[in-house]
């Protein structure tokens, strides 16, 4: 063979990689454009905030901004769908709460999105325990009392939810199945009108988290008379939790707020995302901000998350059955 043909042959054989190697050594460390941060739920709420909250720190870390885009309505579910149906490529998260991917099964005969199947999951970045609060002038001073009044008047007392099959309807179910006692549900379209409306005395008693609240605790129009969780709150220490009056820390479930992107995302990604999210939780500044705000910066792993949501949907829909709400 010629010194020719041994060169030409040499060049044919080196021309794919030429072609393939500039391309490795040119493709893009990600993130290298910014990321969204889709929220599933209204401007000023706890996952709103959650997300401003961790996104800032977060953007100092990635590099690159974290744009907030809320998509709010009907129980979290077009915000969920968007990421669902978002390319997975790593520049789309969620931020979302517990009833969006765990109640909103039971509650959808066609719900877009499967919220095991159409997600990596990032992890839990903060949990927001509920208080069982009363309107002023209810005789009820403890929970003692207002167990008392609920068997003596079975089915009298009136309680304010965030809407049907919410969670804090839910929750309260689950109490009154805990303590054999029938209460009244009363569905109002968010934790602020559900408040008011105990405040006004249309019900007697609601659940919230700390934020729609707080101000009315403080000003005595409410007053709290239990907390779900395993243990007080130093915002209220006065407070008994649920599990010293008897109950279990789910027998008011706490809420929470989870970061997902779309299934298919890179491990390598959805994994390097969760490890961010969790030093940004971590970090004085924004734990101090959220913890005033009543809700724990947790920074879980994709794994529990993806574990929580197996699970929620499991015991959410028996909640449901039992209760007997139709899916919509």
């Amino acid at each position: 063979m010629s010194p020719l043909h041994r060169t030409l042959i040499a060049l044919a054989t080196a021309l794919p990689l030429l072609h393939v190697l500039p391309a490795q050594a040119q493709s893009p460390t990600w993130p290298n454009r910014p990321v969204r941060l889709i929220v599933a739920f209204p401007p000023g709420g706890s996952a709103d905030f959650t997300a401003r909250t961790m996104g800032n720190a977060l953007q100092q870390q990635l590099g690159q901004p974290v744009v907030i885009e809320n998509r709010p309505g009907a129980n979290g579910v077009p915000g969920t769908d968007a990421v669902a149906k978002a390319a997975p490529d790593g520049y789309t998260m969620l931020m979302t709460d517990r009833g969006a991917l765990g109640i909103n099964p039971a509650l959808y005969t066609r719900l877009p999105y499967d919220p095991v199947r159409d997600f990596a999951h990032i992890g839990i970045a903060t949990f927001g325990a509920y208080l069982l609060v009363a309107n002023r002038d209810f005789p009820a001073q403890n929970f003692a009392d207002f167990l008392r009044l609920a068997r003596e008047k079975p089915g009298e007392i009136n309680y304010a939810s965030i809407g049907i099959g919410s969670i804090t309807q839910l929750s309260f179910e689950a109490l009154a199945a805990r303590f054999s006692v029938r209460l009244n549900h009363v569905p109002y379209k968010g934790s602020a009108p559900a408040a008011a409306a105990t405040v006004a005395g249309e019900t007697q008693v609601t659940m919230s988290t700390f934020n729609a609240v707080l101000g009315h605790i403080k000003d005595g129009r409410l007053k709290a008379l239990a907390l779900g969780a395993a243990k007080r709150s130093p915002l209220f220490p006065e407070v008994p939790s649920i599990v010293e009056l008897g109950g279990t820390a789910d027998t008011i479930a706490p809420g929470f707020f989870a970061l997902s992107a779309p299934a298919g995302t890179p491990a390598a990604i959805v994994n390097k995302l969760s490890e961010e999210a969790a030093r940004a939780l971590k970090s004085p500044d924004v734990s101090e901000r959220l913890a005033k705000a009543g809700l724990e910066a947790h920074g879980g792993s994709p794994q529990e998350l993806a574990d929580t949501v197996r699970a929620d949907v499991i015991r959410f829909a028996k909640i449901v059955r039992d209760i007997g709400i139709k899916p919509e």
